[in-house]
């Protein structure tokens, strides 16, 4: 059964193990439980249980919904609204979303999605241009709710280089719409990459909003071959203490946000958690 349409317990039970790893906020991710589609008796429980357990929910994440997906664009969008009058409804501080499509089935089909190709953005004006419309007009309707719009970095799409990135939300052109500056999605690509550090200089400045990960990785030099495995913060190839220094001083000062793959990704959420707490500035 979906997280989505689970009963009271099983909720209960996923806020428990939040709770135990030291989380007093998590993220609401639409792949487990859509905001926009829950009942208001169900959203008025599902908050009671998380605060039950100390826990509160700043934020929606909305992923592989994407706004410009083929033959299902305008569909996305009209979802995309509904999550933000969910999310201003709900309390929440962030609305995230992206520019990525669900996994082809080569992705599904592989032990890590990333090592397989997935959907590509079209390398062509009119499609550039749709994104950047329909991103604008949900910027302008969450800034009516009082919500930024975070758009999180991902490879292969309009938001999948630096340079592409910043240009795009420079088009947008709205002062609540910024990047999640999602770099540990890029530098786990088995092929040639930026530089991670370039990755950062370029973004943070755009930065509202920011999930965090990290990936051990090795390559040959010609770039013939690549490969990277999820690693903690502290162990894989961005130096996150760098990195952080770098956010505070450009001025970030948004929501951090832990992601992991394999494992124990939630106990690996917690151990990265008290790592960062070792990086921000103490008092």
């Amino acid at each position: 059964m979906a997280l989505h349409d689970a009963p009271a317990e099983v909720w209960d039970d996923v806020f428990a193990q939040v709770a135990s790893v030291g989380f007093t906020l998590a993220e609401l991710a639409d792949s487990h439980v859509r905001p926009a589609d829950l009942s208001a008796s169900r959203r008025d429980e599902f908050l009671s249980i998380a605060a039950s357990h100390g826990v509160s929910i700043p934020s929606v994440h909305v992923q592989r919904q994407s706004v410009i997906q083929p033959g299902k664009g305008e569909e996305n969008l009209a979802y995309a609204h509904r999550s933000i009058d969910a999310a201003a409804e709900w309390g929440m501080s962030v609305f995230s979303t992206g520019l990525h499509q669900p996994f082809t089935q080569a992705q599904k089909d592989a032990l890590w999605f990333w090592t397989a190709q997935g959907p590509v953005d079209p390398d062509d004006r009119e499609t550039w241009d749709l994104a950047v419309s329909r991103i604008r007009e949900l910027g302008k309707h969450a800034a009516e709710v009082g919500l930024p719009v975070s758009l999180e970095m991902y490879e292969d799409t309009y938001l999948g280089t630096a340079d592409s990135a910043v240009r795009f939300v420079e088009a947008v052109g709205l002062d609540n719409v910024g990047l999640n500056p999602d770099v540990a999605n890029l530098i786990r690509l088995h092929r040639p990459v930026e530089d991670w550090r370039e990755l950062y200089r370029k973004t943070l400045p755009y930065a509202n909003y920011w999930h965090v990960k990290n990936y051990t990785r090795d390559e040959a030099k010609d770039g013939s071959w690549a490969t990277s495995v999820p690693s903690t913060m502290e162990a894989g190839l961005i130096n996150y203490r760098e990195v952080v220094r770098e956010a505070i001083s450009v001025g970030f000062n948004g929501i951090i946000l832990c992601e992991q793959y394999g494992g124990d990704s939630l106990g690996v959420c917690g151990t990265n958690q008290t790592y960062i707490r070792t990086l921000l500035p103490q008092g």
